[in-house]
């Protein structure tokens, strides 16, 4: 899986979250027995999360580990209760680490090697030497 896509995915999926749990929270939206709903976009911000930590470290090295705090409050989140400000705390401190997340996913990757665009223009200066001389 690509970083770009697994990044893209959690952030989807946590914006989802937040906005539901925001909903529910404000009374502007009543899941009754259906609690289940942000219970399972829980779990699939979690696992999302998960992924793009390992697919953004497996493609951008140490840089990529900027999504792995963000798992420290998803771990704790199930334990704070949903009645004080631990909740949402916990939900909020995640959204640093999944933007910093997105931002090295897009970002165009250091490369080592020279580019063929770079190599043609090294030949053509070095042509141009040669022929001056």
């Amino acid at each position: 899986m690509s970083a770009r896509l697994a990044a893209t995915y959690a952030a989807v999926s946590y914006a989802a979250n937040c906005a539901l749990g925001l909903a529910v929270a404000s009374g502007r939206l009543r899941t009754g027995r259906a609690r289940w709903v942000h219970h399972t976009l829980f779990i699939n911000t979690a696992a999302s999360t998960t992924a793009a930590t390992v697919a953004l470290i497996a493609e951008r090295g140490r840089a990529g580990a900027v999504v792995a705090p963000a798992l420290i409050p998803l771990a704790a989140i199930p334990y704070a209760g949903t009645r004080g400000w631990r909740h949402p705390a916990l939900a909020v401190s995640i959204a640093p680490f999944i933007v910093a997340g997105l931002i090295v996913a897009w970002r165009r990757p250091a490369t080592s090697r020279p580019t063929e665009r770079s190599r043609l223009a090294r030949r053509s200066r070095t042509t141009e030497r040669r022929r001056a001389r």
